[in-house]
């Protein structure tokens, strides 16, 4: 096993939850926006992205064991495969005043609730907090294996 692989493993989940961030900035920035899009000629309203994350290396636990216990590199890491919209309906929207009304006075607001994506921020930077502490910890552990060949 490298003794760098633990930093490649804190740095892709470093990566991949801070697009997750940047997903999620992007969904609170766009809450009201009904004009995101146009469709068959009629403007859409913005729709909520989320980030699909998924392991790098996508082997079976019992090869992965065994690469370990033979001294190979085991770590793999996460990667982002995709940025998907959320297929949850749009908010209908009771104001007949707004420039988007239909001729019942409803607009169709995106489908970006703003206390889910304040959730899914929490984790995200939570989640990043977390590697930062593995990655500094890993830091530690190797600055002191070379103190002690002093």
């Amino acid at each position: 096993m490298r003794i760098s692989s633990g930093f490649d493993v804190n740095a892709s989940a470093l990566t991949a939850q801070r697009l997750r961030m940047d997903v999620i900035s992007s969904n609170i920035a766009n809450a009201d926006t009904t004009r995101a899009s146009i469709v068959d000629g009629k403007a859409e309203p913005y729709r909520r992205k989320v980030t699909v994350l998924s392991e790098n290396n996508q082997s079976p636990f019992a090869q992965t064991l065994n690469k370990a216990m033979n001294g190979k590199n085991a770590a793999s890491g996460v990667k982002v495969t995709g940025i998907q919209e959320d297929q949850e309906p749009f908010k209908q929207v009771y104001n007949p005043t707004h420039p988007d009304a239909d001729a019942n006075g409803y607009v169709q607001m995106p489908n970006v609730d703003i206390a889910k994506e304040m959730v899914d921020m929490i984790s995200a930077t939570r989640s990043y907090e977390a590697n930062v502490t593995a990655l500094n910890a890993t830091k530690s552990m190797i600055s002191k294996a070379l103190q002690i060949g002093k």
